[in-house]
Order: structure tokens, then C-alpha cells, then sequence
């Protein structure tokens, strides 16, 4: 017996986290599994898919110049439905918070398909924050059929939501999945970028602070108040290097080399492979981000975090004291960074390893429990 599972994502994180989903599914008895990228981040999701030996089936190419997210939703639907149609999945399986996962959740309501719903449950019980992620994931998590939550807190927020036992799994996470091998796959090749990577030009005797931020909540006067507290960084701390992986959204690239364009110790790059994205984690000294899956990784591989955000989705990252939220105000930006630059005991307490989110093998637990309800399903349905 052969199932059809359909794996449908479009930005960078999406595919980075189901990238190890998609290996395990690629070897998986039964399975016979179809990618389908909706290109929401072409630009960058190619370096996630080589990185990991991985190619898609089919690429809907929806994005277009200076397109609305109800522009994106509007292709989303009218494309995804004629795949699904095409294909003809027995599940569809989605990812998270993003306009892509919960489009493609509702086309495949509306077609009577089952949804699989990764990294379900997570919260932050504010719609406005993240923005429109919490109403994405909320949304998707009312139509799934199976929710694989990274932790008992996930498991929490969909019982208390009404979402049934039977249909929850706690798998941990696959970003994890991920980052370990990643991280084993470099050390096994004593891995480091070229000689004409960007990163080559980095001084490894020099402490290295890794920055990354996108959030549309930030937009404006947020992303402004981040980027003068790096430069009020990077002026008084002259030999500390700061490395800015900068998205390619135009809000973002306008806001960063307005104010950082002409600092000398603050390195403005392309948005980097997962491979090269790792590497510059595990150099970092800590990290400042705004992003979800960072979160997670940093305190797996015992790196202080900075959150350049009010709340948080993953508030069991903060539980291990490696985590702090810092918003995007300058000065407390600013200030919690020195403290990491200058007071040993505060960086060596915010070092210790902690992952709340898995031990890396999420993939096989979503890959077995996917199997198994699936011939349950087509046992009852023959029954009926």
C-alpha cells in the first residue's frame, strides 16, 4: 500500500525545517512524496534544497513585483487548488505560521483533503504579534487533521483550543533535525566557506556577533531603532565583528544600509545557505534575531540570544535562562548586548546548552504517526 503525501512550502524556514522531514519521507516505506514550492522566497530556497540533497516537484512561481499578501493569497489558492487537483494527495502537509502554510491548508479544506499541520500549537495569544504569523498558524490549526507540536506547552495551547488527544503528537522539532546534521555533516568534513565567501574576510582571532531580523511587525520605526543600536555597537566595540545576513524584502534592505552602509566592523551580506548559515552560528560570540527557528537553534548549540522582540510563540526557550527578549528599544538592545560584550559571568550563565525542542530525530516520530494514521484511514474508509 502506497501513499501520496504532498509537502507544500515557499519560504527560507519552511524549507529549512522540512527539509529533514522530506529526507525521511524520500526513504520511507509506503510513501511516495511530492514537494511543492510556492517560491514565496525563491530567491533563497534553492540554497536550502541543495544544501540538503533535495529538489521539488513542482514550483508554482506565485510571487510577483510589490505584491500585497492578499495578492499572494489570491495566486496561492487559484494555483494550489490546481495542484491538488493534478496530484491528488491522500494528505497535504504544511508548515507553521507563514501565508503559504495556512492558503494551503484552506485549499486543501476545501477540497476534502486531510492536513498535516508541523509545528503545531505554538502561541503568543497576541494576533497583532507576530504579525500575520499568529493568525496563520491560529487559522491553519482550526482546519488540520494532525498536529505535530514541538512541545508539551504546544500540546497545551491545542487541548485548551479543543483540537481532540488522538490527533496531537509531540515530535520535538525538525529545525533541530536540521541543525544536528548540519552541524555533524561540517564537522565530518572540517567544512569553512571558500576563499571567496564573503565570511572569508572574517578575522577568527576577533569575536563575532550574528544579526539577523525580517519580522513585518518591526517595519518602520522598529527595524530603525535595531539598526541605530548596531551602530551604537559597533562604535564603541571597534574590534568586535558584527555580521548582518540582510533579507532581500525591500523594507528591510532599505532600513539596514540606510543607517549601516559605512560602518567598517559591521559585515552587510547576502542572505546566506543553510550551510554557510550554520557555520556563522556556531562562530557567533551570541546572536541578535527576530526570528522563530533561531530560537530554537541557538540555545541547541549553547548560544546567548538576543530576542529583538516583545513576546514570543516558543516561550519554553526563555525557561533555560539562554534567551532574553529584548524588543526593539534601543537602549535595552544596547545595553543587553554590552553586558554579553563585557561581563563574563553574564555570557558564560547565557552559554549553557538547552533544547526544549528535541533531540533530532521529530522527523521519524512525524514520518511514523503520519504512516499510521493514514492506513488507519484507508482501513476505515474501506470498512465504511
Amino acid at each position: 500500500m502506497s501513499f501520496k503525501v504532498m509537502m507544500v512550502f515557499g519560504t527560507r524556514p519552511e524549507a529549512i525545517k522540512m527539509a529533514p522531514l522530506a529526507r525521511v519521507l524520500r526513504q520511507w516505506p509506503g510513501v511516495d512524496l511530492n514537494i511543492c514550492s510556492t517560491g514565496q522566497h525563491r530567491e533563497m530556497l534553492k540554497q536550502v534544497l541543495d544544501s540538503f540533497e533535495l529538489a521539488v516537484d513542482q514550483d508554482l512561481q506565485v510571487m510577483t513585483q510589490g505584491q500585497t499578501l492578499n495578492g499572494l493569497s489570491q495566486q496561492l489558492l487559484i494555483h494550489l487548488d490546481q495542484a491538488y487537483e493534478r496530484i491528488k494527495p491522500d494528505i497535504v502537509l504544511v508548515h507553521g505560521d507563514t501565508t503559504t502554510s495556512f492558503i494551503a491548508a484552506l485549499a486543501a479544506f476545501n477540497r476534502h483533503l486531510p492536513i498535516g499541520h508541523v509545528e503545531a500549537g505554538l502561541r503568543t495569544g497576541n494576533l497583532r504579534s507576530p504579525w500575520p504569523e499568529e493568525a496563520n498558524r491560529r487559522l491553519t490549526g482550526v482546519i488540520a487533521d494532525l498536529h505535530f507540536t514541538p512541545t508539551t506547552k504546544g500540546e497545551a495551547n491545542l487541548l485548551r483550543e479543543g483540537v481532540p488527544n488522538a490527533d496531537i503528537e509531540v515530535t520535538g522539532n525538525t529545525v533541530i533535525d536540521a541543525l544536528l546534521w548540519m552541524r555533524t555533516h561540517q564537522q565530518d568534513i572540517h567544512w569553512h566557506p571558500a576563499a571567496d565567501s564573503p565570511l572569508a574576510v572574517l578575522d577568527d582571532t576577533r569575536r563575532m556577533v550574528l544579526i539577523t531580523g525580517h519580522r513585518r511587525e518591526s517595519f518602520g520605526g522598529g527595524f530603525r531603532n535595531i539598526c541605530l543600536a548596531l551602530a551604537d555597537l559597533a562604535h564603541r566595540y571597534p574590534n568586535v565583528q558584527f555580521v548582518y545576513p540582510v533579507h532581500l524584502n525591500p523594507q528591510v534592505q532599505n532600513a539596514v544600509y540606510s543607517v549601516l552602509a559605512d560602518t567598517s566592523n559591521i559585515y552587510l551580506v547576502a542572505p546566506q545557505d543553510y550551510q554557510h548559515f550554520v557555520w556563522l552560528m556556531g562562530r557567533a560570540h551570541f546572536i541578535l534575531t527576530d526570528s522563530g527557528g533561531i530560537q530554537e537553534e541557538a540555545p541547541a548549540i549553547g548560544k546567548p540570544l538576543l530576542v529583538l522582540r516583545d513576546v514570543t510563540e516558543r516561550p519554553s526557550v526563555l525557561e533555560g535562562g539562554t534567551v532574553l527578549l529584548v524588543g526593539t528599544d534601543t537602549e535595552r538592545i544596547v545595553k543587553e548586548a554590552s553586558l554579553l560584550l563585557d561581563d563574563d559571568a553574564t555570557f558564560q550563565r547565557m552559554s549553557r546548552i538547552h533544547s526544549p525542542y528535541g533531540d533530532g530525530h521529530a522527523s521519524e516520530r512525524i514520518a511514523n504517526r503520519l504512516c499510521i494514521w493514514l492506513k488507519h484511514r484507508s482501513a476505515a474508509s474501506k470498512t465504511a
